[in-house]
């Protein structure tokens, strides 16, 4: 059927909603996104304060899917992604060896290809959407900050962790809410470090197999970074579930203990992060969801995933599904 302009709401701008939002608009579409957070990215995020910064999201992204590739590709010509080549270790089988696997990340930070997709987009950050409803002209939404808001929309994508989703669903679709409950999603503690002096013990990364970490790396080893020494630990799945309620303190102190005891010096600073979503435990098999009766869909990499390329997918697919399986409009 021919394409009908669709005016679009988006909630989230991670990847997931960016990809999704830029699909629509180039199809013509109007969109909107609204991001509870300063800016674009969701977990593809770096902390920045006082001449330091630090992916404390995403590490890297890998590629599978040819349409990534070509994404990939655009984001290389555009300067905002590299290949980053690290040494990378295993703790407990001692090797510093390649590995085979090529690694990206986004240059000089891992969200700038998040903010070279919303270039164009109208994003509203700083905006958490606490309800939707619907009236007999559209979709409207309210938000923590504005209260109702005035816009009426053709069609919703919700691009956030299942239970956020959930949770905006469970009053208008209960069912859909209960399919999204379903999904469990993991949360992981990182920690950011910073040194007055470069460590480099013979490695840039390593996966961690014992004990409460599963990933540690140099950040500053990726291409494009400036700034002071910085490496990132992270926590695995199911030691952050254990300690998901503790303080920060709690949790830095028993997470620099770990790495210590990996040969890791003591940081002159370090900031904690808590990601209460960070990953699906069995991600779905469906890439997206979309409700053509309603016009409501999802999106994200807990859909089909768990990968940055995932997301990237999942937002394409539902683009791709809101364009083609839409009513028209009366």
């Amino acid at each position: 059927m021919p394409h009908t302009r669709l005016n679009v709401a988006v909630v989230g701008a991670g990847l997931a909603g960016l990809s999704c939002a830029r699909h629509l608009q180039n199809a013509g579409s109007r969109v909107t996104l609204f991001e509870k957070a300063r800016g674009p990215g969701g977990r593809m995020s770096t902390r920045r304060a006082d001449g330091w910064q630090c992916d404390h999201g995403a590490q890297y992204f890998t590629v599978r899917d040819n349409a990534f590739r070509d994404e990939v590709a655009r984001w290389e010509a555009a300067g905002v992604a590299a290949l980053w080549e690290p040494r990378i270790a295993v703790m407990g089988g001692g090797r510093v060896e390649p590995d085979g696997v090529a690694r990206f990340v986004g240059v000089p930070r891992m969200s700038a290809p998040a903010a070279w997709l919303a270039a164009g987009l109208q994003v509203h950050s700083g905006v958490t959407i606490t309800r939707m409803h619907h009236e007999a002209d559209g979709w409207r939404l309210h938000s923590a900050e504005q209260g109702l808001h005035v816009e009426r929309y053709d069609a919703l994508v919700l691009a956030v962790p299942a239970p956020q989703a959930a949770a905006l669903l469970e009053p208008l679709l209960p069912l859909t809410a209960m399919q999204s409950n379903a999904v469990a999603m993991l949360p992981s503690w990182t920690l950011m470090l910073r040194f007055a002096r470069p460590y480099k013990p013979g490695y840039d990364a390593a996966f961690v197999n014992d004990g409460p970490l599963r990933w540690i790396a140099r950040d500053s080893s990726k291409p494009g970074r400036t700034g002071s020494e910085v490496w990132v630990l992270q926590a695995a799945a199911e030691w952050s579930a254990a300690h998901v309620e503790d303080d920060e303190s709690t949790v830095t102190a028993l997470l620099l203990e770990a790495f210590a005891a990996l040969g890791g010096p003591a940081p002159d600073a370090v900031t904690a992060h808590r990601w209460r979503y960070a990953k699906a435990g069995e991600p779905s098999s469906r890439q997206a969801v979309w409700l053509p009766a309603v016009r409501v869909g999802l999106c994200g990499d807990w859909l089909g995933g768990g990968r940055v390329e995932d997301a990237w997918l999942s937002g394409q697919s539902l683009a791709a599904e809101v364009l083609t399986k839409t009513p028209c409009l009366p």
